[in-house]
């Protein structure tokens, strides 16, 4: 790290409408983390957005006197020369792809949600060749480097670097942990800073075991506490549901939110299937919510991050993104929940998957804080379940395998069904061919053979 000059930070997926959040994030902590320079990087598809969001991140480091350089390009190569941190924030297919991942599902019955059951997969295989070929460009141009990845599906996406890529510093980082942290300080009523929750298992199925508060494990009363307003623990683009208190007590877990999808599958589904009937999904929820952001973002006026960013489902994830870069510049070695691998961590898992804990995060990287030696056996059955799906979906992904995409497809336990399980993935292969090269001959024919 360039550490005399200050640091070159470069956000690949600069245009999206997080980044205002990121930058905040820089300003709150300039005390502590010397950023001279931000790259935002985007596609020429993204050409008005990333201009919009690099105005505005300019006013808004202008207005805060931070002396951070804004530079927006749609030369990758170019701004990853000397970076020192790397955060990747992409969507591949736009907004449009993702709403094809959710309404198809949802036409065959099935769950349509853009990180899990079948449109997760279909995000997954489009973005896991992108970001290993990010990852090779810094393994060329920055090794140095840490890539900071909170892309969908981050867990997916993490498997794949880590079992295809030669840059080895990599975590994934996700949203959710800090989400549930700052929900269960509101029904305490307590500063979040005072509360942190010991996380193990996947993205976007992981579980809060131990909850500690000042310090103090308080997790039995922190529980009774939790199981009255279950329901208050929720991300923007979940509907807000409450647990059956007796599940919850026989869990004796805190589970994340989109644990509703395999909990709660007929609940969500129907309610799923309603919005759709009504020509209405989380997608097109989103676009409308895009509009009404990048129009506050065009106002010259505007110089901070505006509230209406916390409708979007990734609130925080620009902030978790920056406290993990300082934890790392600085060798804080403070606890963060992040995507690494397992290292022995949980005995009954290989060694080398990833899963989603509690680390301490020190300038060499991760290192998982050990509470559990296994995998309680409430929990084991569906957390293996899920790594299968994502192991053979990343896999998929860099081999263009129909038959691993299959068994990606029907191994969920949002699909479970062989004859739909082929028939949604040949829609959507096929609603996806542009962005998925490895699975078409030149004509535009599926492989089906590999």
């Amino acid at each position: 790290m360039q550490e005399t000059q200050g640091l070159k930070i470069v956000i690949i997926g600069g245009g999206s409408s997080y980044t205002p959040e990121f930058v905040e994030g820089l300003i709150k902590r300039k005390s502590e983390l010397p950023v001279r320079e931000l790259w935002l990087v985007d596609i020429e598809k993204g050409r008005e957005k990333l201009s919009i969001v690099g105005e505005l991140a300019k006013r808004m480091v202008e207005q805060a006197g931070v002396s951070i350089k804004i530079y927006t390009t749609f030369n990758r190569r170019e701004a990853l020369k000397g970076a020192d941190f790397v955060a990747t924030q992409i969507r591949v297919g736009l907004l449009e792809a993702r709403a094809k991942d959710e309404r198809i599902p949802l036409s065959h019955g099935f769950m349509g949600q853009e990180t899990n059951g079948a449109g997760g997969l279909l995000k997954g295989l489009r973005t896991v060749p992108v970001i290993l070929e990010i990852a090779e460009e810094m393994h060329e141009i920055c090794p140095d480097a840490w890539l900071v990845n909170f892309t969908n599906p981050t867990g997916m996406l993490t498997e794949a670097l880590v079992r295809y890529s030669k840059h080895k510093r990599i975590i994934g980082l996700c949203n959710v942990p800090i989400g549930m942290e700052k929900g269960l300080a509101n029904i305490l009523e307590i500063d979040p800073e005072r509360l942190r929750i010991d996380f193990l298992g996947l993205n976007h199925m992981v579980y809060g075991f131990n909850v500690w508060i000042d310090d103090e494990n308080k997790t039995d009363e922190v529980m009774n506490r939790y199981i009255e307003k279950s329901e208050s623990i929720n991300m923007q683009n979940i509907t807000p549901m409450e647990w059956e208190v007796n599940f919850i007590k026989a869990l004796g877990l805190i589970p994340c939110p989109y644990h509703k999808y395999y909990y709660k599958t007929r609940n969500m589904l129907e309610d799923e299937l309603v919005k759709y009937e009504k020509g209405k999904t989380r997608a097109e929820e989103v676009i409308e919510t895009e509009k009404e952001l990048f129009e506050l973002y065009k106002d010259p006026s505007l110089k901070d991050k505006p509230k209406q960013l916390e409708k979007r489902g990734g609130a925080y994830y620009s902030d978790a993104a920056c406290n993990l870069i300082s934890s790392i510049y600085n060798d804080k070695g403070d606890l963060q929940v992040v995507n690494t691998i397992n290292q022995g961590t949980i005995k009954d898992f290989p060694y080398e998957y990833v899963i989603e804990t509690t680390c301490k995060i020190t300038k060499n990287g991760p290192i998982p804080h050990k509470f559990v030696d296994e995998l309680p056996l409430k929990i084991r059955g569906i957390i293996h379940q899920i790594k299968q799906f994502e192991i053979l979906g990343a896999e998929a992904a860099v081999t263009g395998s129909y038959q691993k995409a299959l068994l990606a497809m029907v191994t969920n336990p949002l699909v479970s069904n062989d004859i739909k399980g082929v028939e949604m993935l040949e829609e959507m292969l096929l609603a996806n061919a542009q962005y998925l090269p490895n699975f078409f001959t030149k004509t535009k024919e599926l492989i089906r053979s590999k």
